[in-house]
């Protein structure tokens, strides 16, 4: 879940629609609306030339997606993070402009009023509990499944935060996420198809994960031991006995958004330590955990500034927020793919393919040159992690130390070129769902390194969890006791 910071000047809202039937019959109306403004659109279209009558769909597509996102807006709860959701997952699925359209309900979020909380805690909590805390009314952060309240326990001043489900929310899951499929397909905003499907249920799960706090709790309190001894990382303290199904308890983290311009002024040092911390956490949670935080908005980190007094400095920190969205991943996924960028590392191009195919990212019949070329793209993906040995990295991403300079980089987009000028676009269409979330993953990992405007070159971190004996026993037991 990720919270917009909520400010005195937003008007709570008094209530959300939860009944399925209302929900359900606004959704579907919406959806006979943009499908019929598409099919006039697309028919006004019918005698145009070839990139007039694609220009005219891109068009369609985007007022059409627009309306909808309005339409979903009005709804908030489940119905707007299973947009969010899809803005992030479903470039595979959806078109461009539907996705873009999507990413605009980020930042529509008002919090829930204070009386309508206040019933969540006490039927959660119960009087007595609730009696010994102090919480503040406004909201610290709001988002499209719930609120955060800041609280002080009265015993001791511990100064915490509770996480609040909106009510009804987690029982309007199932019918929400059929009901916005159903109106893409109406709209004819999506095409059908198994994979399609079988991505919509990988979403319906993450759904299910998002509302169940129970499970996050004890996910969050997994990964604070996991990181309780590295100096680099906080995970907030998790408290189960002022804690329930619809609110989750835990410490307040003090910290600033990674955009902050006190983040952006530090010397360059303190934040390419920020960066690799991050860095190195993925491949941790890839190499070692086998699970992985898979949500990679700004919104679920904080940086905590060190203290640079009289004493020994304390070092900068990576507040680490929300695992709602966490995720394990079978050996039968993961060595594949461990072994794919071990093999593009060491650009064995035969040992990339063989784990692609393994994957099904390939089929083996396709064409040489195409396994070749998507295997290039593999490799040209870590080009961060890579060692320059043969001058493979753009001179313009170095600096004067040869260091890889992260924002000065195009990488993505020129994959993406080359992705779709190549063969492979005819060849290559919906992968895997576990690749889809572990691809966004990495996007979001090189983003932060990217906006912290690190320069360092990543091949040493690389290196250690392909090849150091002490990771490979890490790994050995956390599967063993997973």
């Amino acid at each position: 879940m990720v919270f917009r910071k909520s400010s005195q000047d937003d008007k709570p809202m008094l209530g959300l629609k939860t009944g399925s039937f209302e929900r359900r019959l606004s959704l579907t109306r919406a959806g006979v609306v943009a499908g019929g403004r598409l099919a006039s659109s697309m028919a006004g279209s019918m005698f145009s030339g070839k990139e007039k009558k694609a220009q005219s769909r891109r068009d369609a597509y985007a007022k059409q997606a627009a309306y909808l996102v309005k339409e979903l807006s009005h709804l908030k709860g489940s119905v707007v993070k299973i947009g969010q959701v899809m803005a992030l997952y479903g470039e595979h699925f959806l078109p461009p402009e539907v996705t873009e359209a999507l990413h605009t309900l980020e930042d529509q979020n008002l919090a829930l009023d204070w009386r309508s909380i206040e019933k969540v805690l006490i039927d959660q909590l119960g009087h007595d509990k609730l009696d010994q805390l102090e919480i503040e009314h406004t909201p610290i952060g709001a988002a499209s499944l719930g609120q955060v309240h800041r609280a002080t326990r009265k015993s001791d001043g511990r100064q915490l935060c509770l996480k609040i489900q909106y009510p009804g929310v987690a029982a309007a899951v199932d019918s929400d996420l059929d009901a916005v499929a159903s109106i893409l397909k109406v709209a004819r905003l999506v095409s059908r198809g198994p994979e399609f499907n079988e991505w919509l249920e990988e979403v319906r799960s993450m759904m299910h994960r998002e509302v169940d706090y129970e499970l996050e709790l004890r996910t969050t309190r997994r990964f604070h031991e996991k990181l309780k001894d590295d100096h680099r990382f906080i995970v907030p303290e998790v408290f189960p006995e002022l804690s329930g199904s619809q609110v989750m308890c835990m410490s307040y983290e003090s910290g600033i958004s990674p955009n902050h311009a006190k983040v952006h002024a530090l010397p360059q040092s303190r934040r390419n330590d920020l960066a690799k911390a991050a860095l190195e956490l993925f491949l941790e949670e890839l190499f070692v955990w086998g699970e992985l935080q898979t949500d990679p908005n700004f919104g679920n980190y904080r940086v905590r500034l060190g203290d640079e007094g009289d004493g020994p400095a304390e070092p900068d920190k990576l507040i680490l927020l929300d695992f709602g969205a966490v995720q394990r991943y079978p050996a039968s996924f993961l060595d594949p793919v461990c072994e794919m960028i071990r093999a593009s590392y060491e650009r064995d191009l035969d040992a990339v393919v063989s784990g692609a195919v393994e994957l099904r990212f390939m089929r083996a019949e396709w064409p040489m040159p195409v396994l070749c070329e998507f295997a290039e793209v593999c490799m040209a993906t870590l080009e961060p992690l890579m060692k320059n040995i043969d001058g493979s990295q753009p001179g313009v991403v170095l600096n004067d130390e040869g260091q890889y300079c992260w924002k000065q980089s195009d990488l993505p987009s020129r994959i993406a070129r080359r992705a779709t000028r190549s063969a492979i676009s005819r060849y290559f269409k919906i992968p895997p769902k576990e690749f889809v979330f572990l691809n966004r993953k990495l996007i979001g990992v090189y983003t932060f390194i990217a906006v912290m405007e690190a320069e360092f070159n990543g091949a040493p971190l690389l290196e250690k969890y392909l090849y150091d004996e002490d990771v490979k026993t890490r790994s050995e037991g956390f599967r063993a006791s997973a």
